[in-house]
Formats: C-alpha cells, sequence, structure tokens
C-alpha cells in the first residue's frame, strides 16, 4: 500500500487504517519528502510533516517495522528541487538516526526516488527555468546498469478501471502498454513479454545515477 500518510488523519473514518493494515498485514510504504519539518511542509503545505509523524508513530504502534511482527513500513523520498537524490543508503541511515531521536520512530527500508519530469513537478520546472538544465543533468546522469533493472522491465502498472501501463509514471500520461493486450480482462504474459516498453523524455529519470524505481535505486 502506498500512502501519503496524512490520510490516515485526514478524517475520523480513516484513523482505523493502521488496524486494518495489521489485521490483513499489508505492506505499507509511505511518502514522507524529509525528516525535517521546514523541508516537509515546503514541499507538501504546512502542517504535512507533523501529521506525516502522527500516522508513523500511529503504525509503529500496531506493530509496524517491530522487531518480530514482520509487518513491513518503509518510506519514500524524493528530492525537494530540481537535483538528483543522494546516495540512498546514507539516507536511509540518516532518516533513522533522526526519526529514532526526534520521535522514537522505526522504519524498515528508505526508497529514493529521481524526480520524473512530468505533471506537477514538471510545471515546477518550466516556472522555475530549471528545465532544461535539470534535462540535461538526467542525460548526462544516464547510467546503462540502471537500464536493466529499470520497474518497466518487471513490473506492469494497472489503473483503478484495469488498463495496463509499463510503468505508474506511463500511466500518470495515460500512455498505455503498445500490445494487443491493453486491458487486464485480456491478460496474456506471453504476449506482454514480448511488447515493446513505450518510452519518451522522462524516462531519462529512471536510467540517471543510481537509478530509480518504485523499489528505489536499482544500480
Amino acid at each position: 500500500m502506498r500512502s501519503n500518510l496524512t490520510i490516515i488523519l485526514a478524517n475520523k473514518k480513516y484513523h482505523d487504517l493502521p488496524e486494518f493494515f495489521k489485521k490483513h498485514r499489508v505492506h505499507v510504504a509511505s511518502s514522507l519528502p524529509f525528516y525535517k519539518r521546514d523541508k516537509t511542509d515546503k514541499q507538501r503545505g504546512d502542517g504535512v510533516f507533523d501529521k506525516s509523524i502522527k500516522a508513523l508513530q500511529m503504525l509503529n504502534a500496531v506493530g509496524y517495522a517491530q522487531e518480530g511482527t514482520g509487518l513491513k513500513l518503509d518510506l519514500v523520498y524524493n528530492p525537494s528541487g530540481a537535483f538528483l537524490p543522494t546516495n540512498q543508503q546514507a539516507l536511509e541511515q540518516d532518516f533513522k538516526v533522526a526519526l529514532k531521536e526526534d520521535f522514537n520512530i522505526d522504519f524498515n527500508s528508505l526508497f529514493a526516488i529521481t524526480n520524473l519530469p512530468i505533471s506537477r513537478f514538471l510545471e515546477y520546472l518550466i516556472a522555475s527555468e530549471n528545465y532544461e538544465d535539470y534535462m540535461y543533468a538526467l542525460v548526462e546522469a544516464y547510467n546503462p546498469t540502471a537500464v536493466e533493472n529499470v520497474m518497466c522491465t518487471n513490473t506492469i502498472s494497472i489503473s483503478w478501471d484495469g488498463w495496463l501501463y509499463d510503468c505508474d509514471f506511463n500511466q500518470m500520461l495515460d500512455l498505455k502498454v503498445a500490445s494487443k493486450v491493453q486491458h487486464i480482462s485480456d491478460y496474456n504474459e506471453d504476449l506482454l513479454n514480448d511488447r515493446n516498453i513505450i518510452i519518451s523524455q522522462h524516462c531519462y529519470g529512471c536510467t540517471a545515477g543510481q537509478g530509480s524505481s518504485c523499489q528505489g535505486t536499482v544500480a
């Protein structure tokens, strides 16, 4: 379950989500821009950090990321500006130390994801006149090793109404798979394995530096 955390506190009807996740042993991956209030609120809006911290504490309280429970809680980080994420392992250690010391919060792993030039981030790049520089940075950081493990080579993204996409970013752009099979109702693994991946310039984000996927770095 990919969650932005604040949904748990958005309305009383969602307050039981931690218990629901525990009951069904759901693996939770939660977005947290940074382990400091100022950077998180600057990226996501005032009050988001405090709500996220409270939600993480609620998940810890029901057993998430606690020894012996088997309940996994991972965090997802992406940079707050037009730059590539730093080393994922180093970031994970920084997050673990800061969240434990300041809020007694535990989590399992941190996934560092590169910002791709689409949707709101593309609008930000254009408005801040960073688009060309950011695209050059992605292209110049191209890593052929990352290409072997990008998520479109081993994952299918499925929309709520059953359409198939090579990745969730292509889904955001409504770029369906290049196959006779485009809907889950017609699923055929052999045909899907034989398809060509639809690519565009946003794909440079997944192949830059240490690479990027829903599971973090890939190289």
